[in-house]
């Protein structure tokens, strides 16, 4: 509630503070603004009314220079709204909206230094570096809701207004609310993030700053009793299936809590000869010579596993099933420090050749505490203890403090448009994970549009194990300073591109030591107290081959879309992932009575059979289990339509269709049933005034 009221305080200082500056300098600016119209356009009213002068910029791109995207209108991929099912980058998870999430295919991280380990609930965060930095001649705003009386629903809402012709600022806004298919499974969360972007009159410097809000909240059901739910007899509706923890007043489920909240500052100064194209334009782009920034970040992020309620089911380890509070805690405040230099040479034309060279120092500073509160250490009898029972004492705290500094560097040139070379390199030169560095190379080589693009790439990534791998004080998990050796990971690739015929293909190879998971506690005489208790583990060597063809096929007003990825390796039960990939997607589109641009169509996504992995309750993470099991796997279909009206694009689908033939159900995570058959509705409206 606090954030909300954040958040509407801020808009309401936004709003008022630019209708303010607007009056005071309204002569000025609305001049500028009617020259603007009438010399581009030739119309009084044709800025407001068009979403060409609405263009946005990011973090990424505003390192290279000063431009700009227009955004997007369209309503294409509208009905993916969940980012557990975006079909290019599918996951595994516990069944609805907001529950713990794993990528499906395998695509490792390429980070180094320090990491927490936490990722189950990641999808759902609001990234700081994903932030986007407007420029609107216009009131810009938005608002999208799905789901209504169906059970996702999700709103989001956003604001962004040119103070004046150098200073923007945005508020975006996010919440949810779901209650799952199966009882126990509802997961909220509260998103927010305030954004400005200042550019001096000269174009030499630009500052950049954005508050960005985290808190998700998502129920641990333990998954449901019934071992055989998809068997004919007993087919029922979800909720009237039992799980094995469920209080009909949810307020002693277990939960885990994420609350992520940053700022981020940075400033930058464009120093000798700039390059300008479409000056004056909304496309205007600025190319510097010389610039130099300074990027400070602070971050407080903390995830919290709590239960106050009897495991009278086993769903966790064991633990005295007499005693039910415990409350698992890890907090992390990183400050960062990064200091970059960039120098480019180019001639007269930046289309033509260009070398850059680009210099990077950043210090971090990451503070780590772990709390318990251990039901084990209480009584469980109130009368014979004193005091309330959220008073009670002897939780043990683990702190930490890492540092680390990172040199970074690049080297690049890039010859016309037919050639695209780089080199980078981060390096880790002291600090608690000194000796970790990530080398990359990488040659765009353009053919022409006929023929199409050739991509090079490889890297080469020694990294520590994250945190959580190595230390964790939890209720159902202990293990501290644990030897663990630097993974090491080798890549190259090779991609082709031709957007002329449709086609995208992609060839990996990932050469791998010392990769490292959770695996559950050798347990061959099932043995109750073993069952369910997880270690971090290593595997010697591994290869993976990983093979992605995206061929996109039209005929008048048909469209196929089609990716399939193949993965083989030679650890397929380790690293948990399918032989096997294809999604598919067949639509129609066409514009109805020249008003309704409109899209029907249906999507059917396949993956063969795999070492489907278990999921960790009270530490938040997948697991390879001692007995694996592999889950028949099915085709699973959705039918779907999209639509856009002027300003306002819609969706409507029905998810996993096919249930009402083959199969009843299917399971992605060992013990978690999937989502049954259902719709869902999406609305955005879009603002330009």
């Amino acid at each position: 509630m606090k954030l909300i009221v954040r958040v509407l305080a801020a808009l309401c200082v936004l709003l008022v503070c630019s209708m303010d500056v607007i009056a005071q300098s309204k002569e000025e600016w609305s001049s500028a603004l009617d020259s603007a119209r009438a010399k581009e356009d030739g119309k009084k009213d044709s800025v407001i009314l068009s979403a060409k002068y609405i263009r946005y910029a990011t973090l990424d791109m505003l390192k290279k220079g000063t431009y700009t995207r227009q955004i997007d209108t369209s309503h294409r991929n509208y009905q993916y709204y969940n980012p557990q099912n975006t079909p290019w980058n599918p996951s595994i998870n516990l069944g609805s909206y907001g529950l713990a999430t794993r990528d499906l295919l395998f695509q490792p991280k390429k980070t180094i230094g320090f990491q927490s380990g936490f990722t189950a609930l990641e999808r759902y965060l609001l990234n700081p570096d994903s932030v986007q930095y407007f420029r609107a001649r216009a009131r810009y705003s938005e608002l999208s809701a799905v789901g209504f009386f169906f059970n996702d629903q999700v709103f989001r809402a956003r604001v962004a207004q040119n103070i004046n012709s150098q200073w923007n600022m945005n508020v975006d806004f996010h919440s949810t609310k779901t209650d799952g298919f199966y009882l126990g499974q509802s997961y909220a969360d509260l998103k927010a993030s305030i954004a400005s972007w200042y550019e001096s009159k000269n174009n030499r410097y630009n500052l950049l700053i954005n508050a960005v809000f985290n808190r998700l909240d998502a129920m641990e059901n333990g998954s449901i009793i019934e071992d055989r739910p998809f068997a004919p007899e007993n087919r029922q509706a979800p909720d009237r299936f039992i799980p094995k923890f469920y209080d009909a007043g949810r307020t002693g489920i277990p939960r885990s809590k994420w609350w992520d909240n940053s700022l981020f500052l940075r400033q930058s100064l464009y120093v000798g000869r700039i390059d300008t194209v479409d000056k004056g334009k909304p496309t205007q782009q600025i190319y510097p010579t010389n610039s130099m920034a300074h990027n400070t970040r602070i971050r407080k992020q903390t995830y919290n596993f709590f239960k106050n309620m009897n495991d009278q089911n086993a769903a966790l380890p064991y633990n005295n099933q007499a005693l039910s509070l415990n409350n698992d805690k890890t907090g992390i405040t990183n400050v960062s420090n990064e200091f970059e230099y960039n120098f480019f040479l180019r001639g007269k034309s930046i289309f033509k050749n260009e070398a850059k060279l680009n210099l990077a120092f950043q210090h971090d500073m990451n503070w780590v505490e772990q709390s318990q509160v251990d039901s084990l250490r209480y009584y469980t009898n109130q009368a014979a203890y004193p005091e309330p029972l959220k008073k009670l004492p002897d939780s043990t705290t683990f702190d930490r403090f890492y540092q680390n500094g990172i040199v970074k560097g690049e080297l690049g040139y890039k010859f016309s448009d037919r050639l695209d070379f780089s080199l980078k390199a981060n390096q880790i030169v002291f600090g608690h994970n000194i000796g970790d560095f990530l080398y990359e190379a990488k040659a765009d080589i353009s053919m022409g549009d006929k023929i199409g693009k050739v991509t090079l790439s490889a890297y080469s990534q020694n990294k520590s194990p994250e945190m959580v791998f190595e230390n964790l004080n939890y209720t159902y998990a202990k293990w501290n300073d644990l030897d663990l050796k630097k993974t090491k990971i080798q890549n190259v690739a090779f991609q082709y591109r031709n957007p002329t015929l449709g086609f995208n293909g992609k060839v990996e190879y990932f050469r791998m030591n010392n990769y490292t998971y959770f695996e559950e506690l050798s347990n061959p005489q099932n043995d109750r107290k073993k069952d369910k208790w997880i270690n971090p583990a290593q595997l010697d060597n591994a290869n993976l081959l990983k093979v992605s063809v995206g061929q996109k096929f039209k005929l008048n007003h048909f469209t196929l879309d089609n990716l399939v990825v193949y993965q083989k390796t030679d650890q397929q039960n380790i690293l948990a992932v399918p032989e096997l990939y294809t999604w598919h997607s067949l639509y129609y589109s066409n514009l109805f009575y020249k008003v309704i641009d409109y899209s029907i169509g249906i999507d059917a996504k396949f993956n063969t059979p795999y070492a489907n992995p278990n999921y960790s309750i009270g530490t938040g993470q997948f697991y390879n289990a001692y007995q694996q099991i592999e889950f028949s796997t099915y085709p699973i279909m959705d039918l779907w339509i999209t639509a856009n009206i002027q300003r306002v694009n819609m969706f409507l689908s029905y998810n996993f269709l096919n249930q009402n033939f083959y199969p009843n159900g299917y399971y992605t995570v060992r013990r978690y049933p999937m989502n049954t058959a259902n719709f869902r509705f999406g609305i955005s409206w879009k603002f330009y005034d």
